[in-house]
């Protein structure tokens, strides 16, 4: 039970942070505090501090202005802190994370008694390899390239590297100006400039690297040891849990979750577990492997070693693994007939996402083959360690020292075959939800591929399985959880137990007042895309003020373009579309323009419709093209829709519209950002008022004024 002292301690935490900032109480936020402390301070424990029951975790949708970060930390630290376990609050995006460590966190702490340490965990991705740089920095690298070449994805020329950056990163470390994150250098970084120097699970020796103690990475994960409060992000919490949990995080035992943003959890999951393979480049990747290690084999000290014997084994099951691709390349040749190089027409799905007999059957002799290929790299991998420890044989330890992240780097390519080769040789559990296979035909003439894909369609089993059964507690919390508003759609693709406590929020804001929403009467529905896009043309000439901030989202970059380059002049003017620039530069330059006393026009997709924060004067009009359907051919989603209607199901009602309720949720709402905003929202498609399902998406807005 929630004791009476852990109670007092969060009511005077929360009348602290109120009082620092001369905020008055809301409703919402006391609402929302109270729910989750109920249900992480009531979860029993047996005798070794372990979890009884499934009512563990909080499901909160909390509208925008309700203070939801604020609400959750103080409910949350202080019982996580009196069980003895570790917070984990994990975000989707940078900005969320950014307010939680520099903003949110600290300021409980000078305002309230609250007493905690908190630290961010990142992936390996963010942190620099000590080994790499030191590799690009000496003179041996050109001989590294030479000999792996061709191996990796991002191979650059030597001439590509930029020496002068990595030397001023090799002083900053030195003087101590510099924590080796990637975040924290001040200067721009180049993407292929990075990912020389980073490595990953498979690359990294952990104790065995020489520069062990200095790593960066490793550094930052002994400040999670002792932190009371870990921030982190989806990806990096999914990737712990598909290694077991604890491997990167602290064990999910021992752990009390906090998923913020938590509406992109299951999207997040699927695509952990999502595999795509193409086989003519496979079987010229495996080619060149085969020619890469013929040079470890030549500096080998000892050809009768294990190493030796090891790597005598790699061109047979090399070509085993080339003649089934073969085998399966010719096998496939019926279903890229017909198929052609345009998006609209270069897939083939598996109904149900069932494959014929041979092609699974030839799965599961690829999935052995590379299963094979991939131990027998590992026990290579497993020599170049010992040797480091002056336990191997066949190999000197600078070799060792080389091959051992080459060998690491070849793995992880193996591990994503062999979860390929995996999904297509099983056959579907029928008390689940099958897995979506597909192909899509690529590249013309002999440049011509085809790739296979593969994912589950739902992630609800996977994050039942590895997240919610495993953790002590959890919150999801997001302004968007609920589409038609139900919390039907999240738990059919989240998995949260039954048990769960639910909550919505209200947002404080005044819809009615502040927010006008338009439905214009549109002459053409979007299916006459071009009619459609002429009207569309003309409304925004007509509607759109030059001297205020505008917003137009689309669903499609054609119609986007058209409408671009189609508007009047004194449009273009004010005109900014995403793609032409990054989103950031793009949004600093929207800001720029309203703060001069001038206008700006945004034109942006999906990815404008959720996270673009333009508070006061920034937008005071948003203009949605069409109800934003997900588009048709997504394999995943079809499937889906295959599988909902075989169970005697509508697809359309309990996927297409609770999902297009979602999104226009989240585009109508960045139009209000805080109490004082006030502005029009106009949606240019007609069906919201001819369909019978129109009604249905516009009762789920929030009450906006209607028109």
């Amino acid at each position: 039970m929630l004791s009476d002292e852990l109670k007092k301690q969060i009511q005077l935490a929360y009348r602290a942070s109120l009082e620092a900032k001369s905020h008055k109480p809301r409703a919402g936020q006391r609402e929302m505090i109270g729910a989750i402390a109920r249900t992480l301070g009531n979860i029993k424990q047996g005798s070794e501090g372990e979890r009884l029951d499934e009512k563990h975790v909080a499901v909160i949708e909390a509208g925008t202005g309700t203070g939801k970060t604020l609400s959750y930390c103080l409910a949350a630290i202080p019982i996580a802190k009196a069980r003895g376990l570790k917070l984990i609050i994990s975000t989707a995006t940078v900005a969320l994370q950014e307010q939680i460590l520099h903003k949110e966190l600290p300021d409980l702490l000078e305002h309230t008694e609250l007493s905690f340490k908190y630290t961010l965990a990142k992936g390996r991705g963010r942190y620099l390899c000590l080994n790499n740089l030191e590799g690009f920095l000496s003179s041996e690298e050109q001989a590294m390239e030479d000999m792996f070449a061709g191996l990796f994805e991002q191979h650059l020329n030597s001439d590509d590297v930029n020496t002068a950056l990595y030397q001023e990163m090799d002083t900053a470390l030195g003087k101590g100006e510099w924590d080796g994150d990637k975040d924290n250098w001040a200067g721009i970084i180049r993407d292929q400039d990075w990912r020389r120097l980073t490595t990953d699970h498979q690359q990294c020796t952990n104790r065995n690297c020489a520069n062990y103690s200095a790593c960066p990475f490793f550094k930052a994960r002994a400040e999670i040891e002792v932190a009371d409060v870990i921030v982190a992000n989806h990806d990096l919490v999914l990737a712990d849990l598909s290694l077991g949990g604890g491997a990167i995080l602290t064990p999910p035992k021992e752990t009390i979750y906090v998923f913020d943003e938590g509406h992109h959890l299951p999207d997040k999951a699927i695509g952990h577990f999502r595999h795509e393979v193409r086989l003519q480049q496979s079987i010229a990747w495996l080619r060149q492997l085969e020619k890469n290690l013929v040079n470890l084999k030549q500096e080998l000290t000892d050809d009768v070693s294990l190493t030796g014997q090891l790597l005598l084994k790699v061109p047979q099951q090399i070509q085993s693994i080339v003649n089934f691709i073969q085998y399966a390349q010719q096998g496939l040749a019926p279903y890229i007939q017909g198929l052609g190089l345009d998006q609209e027409n270069n897939q083939h799905r598996f109904e149900f996402g069932l494959v014929p007999d041979e092609l699974r059957q030839l799965a599961y002799s690829l999935q052995t083959s590379y299963q094979k290929l991939f131990k027998n790299i590992e026990s290579i991998q497993d020599e170049c360690k010992k040797t480091k420890q002056n336990e191997g044989m066949g190999v000197t330890s600078e070799t060792a020292e080389t091959w051992q992240p080459i060998l690491g780097v070849i793995l992880g390519r193996l591990e994503q075959s062999v979860g390929l080769w995996r999904l297509y040789s099983t056959v579907d559990d029928q008390n689940y939800p099958p897995n979506a296979r597909w192909l899509i035909l690529s590249g013309q003439g002999m440049e011509q591929d085809i790739e296979l894909g593969g994912s589950p369609i739902l992630a609800a089993n996977t994050l039942r399985q590895q997240l919610w059964d495993k953790c002590f507690g959890a919150v999801v919390t997001s302004a968007t959880l609920t589409a038609l508003n139900q919390f039907h759609r999240f738990n059919m693709r989240s998995g949260v137990p039954q048990e769960s406590e639910y909550l919505r929020v209200i947002s404080p804001f005044d819809f009615q007042t502040n927010g006008l929403l338009v439905v214009p009467d549109m002459e053409h529905e979007p299916n006459r895309v071009e009619q459609h896009t002429a009207e569309i043309i003309a409304y925004l000439d007509e509607h759109v003020n030059i001297a205020k901030g505008s917003l137009v989202l689309f669903s499609s970059r054609r119609q986007m373009e058209e409408v671009a380059k189609s508007l009047s002049a004194g449009l273009q003017e004010i005109l900014l579309m995403q793609g032409e620039q990054s989103k950031r530069v793009i949004l600093d330059s929207h800001r720029a323009s309203i703060d001069s006393g001038k206008g700006s026009l945004l034109l942006g997709l999906a990815s404008f419709a959720e996270g673009v924060d333009l508070p006061g004067d920034y937008l005071t009009c948003v203009y949605i093209a069409k109800i934003p359907f997900s588009v048709p051919d997504d394999p995943v989603e079809a499937t889906l829709a295959e599988w909902i209607q075989k169970r005697g199901g509508n697809p359309f009602m309990e996927i297409t519209i609770p999902d297009a309720s979602l999104r226009l949720v989240q585009a109508t709402g960045r139009l209000l950002r805080s109490e004082t905003d006030s502005g029009e929202i106009h949606i240019l498609d007609k069906r919201l008022r001819t369909k019978r399902y129109g009604k249905q998406l516009i009762n789920s807005l929030p009450p906006y004024r209607y028109q």
